[in-house]
């Protein structure tokens, strides 16, 4: 038994984007203050990886007391991308991102999963020229947990076989819900969301190889 796959999330794992996905958020709610907008931003930061559909939708029901229509919500939703497309784009790789994945892609399946939605997360993934590296990217609005469950299936993968590493609750719930082996990759917005929860923390993924090789050495 050894892994054969590895899920990576997208912001904050392989490109480092978590700063600009905050400040967008801050930047949409802007207009209606500074109560709301720091609400919406310590929201987000405890719910990465959650879709932004998911997220405006809260939002705008729970500080605003709007029920945005389908209409409506795609039209934020839509405001929330021309804010963050470039953006990303332009973001720096987290350290070591781009040798680790050169490096396991020789010998292991990898997919991303991320919260962004999929037309976006293909584009970028193209603009990047990082699709020749990934099995598949996947987005939202499918959740990640599901992408993993039908990845796992479709692949004939075993739990065991499988490593997530992700930066947000929601890579760590999908994980945990397929009982997957996890390594969270730590920065200043989710250090204190996992300082109590046991799992392989690295600060930026020049140690995700070796990471990788130690969950081997143990399943041996």
């Amino acid at each position: 038994m050894s892994v054969k796959a590895i899920f990576f999330d997208f912001d904050g794992v392989i490109i480092d984007s978590t700063a600009v996905k905050t400040e967008a958020f801050r930047s949409l709610y802007a207009e209606f203050g500074k109560k709301v907008t720091d609400g919406v931003v310590k929201h987000h930061i405890e719910n990465g990886g959650v879709s932004r559909y998911d997220k405006i939708r809260h939002y705008h029901q729970v500080f605003l007391g709007i029920q945005l229509k389908e209409t409506e919500l795609q039209e934020w939703c839509n405001r929330f991308s021309d804010l963050v497309l470039r953006k990303v784009i332009e973001s720096p790789f987290v350290q070591g991102a781009k040798h680790a994945i050169e490096s396991l892609k020789k010998e292991y399946i990898l997919f991303i999963i991320s919260g962004t939605p999929q037309h976006e997360m293909d584009y970028i993934v193209k603009q990047l020229a990082l699709d020749s590296y990934f099995k598949m990217v996947c987005g939202s609005p499918k959740k990640k947990e599901k992408w993993a469950k039908e990845i796992m299936e479709k692949f004939r993968l075993t739990h065991k076989e499988v490593v997530f590493v992700g930066d947000a609750m929601a890579d760590y719930t999908a994980a945990e819900s397929c009982r997957l082996h996890f390594i969270l990759r730590t920065h200043s917005e989710n250090e204190r969301q996992f300082e109590n929860i046991d799992c392989k923390k690295i600060p930026n993924l020049e140690g995700l190889v070796n990471a990788v090789k130690q969950i081997n050495l143990k399943l041996k």
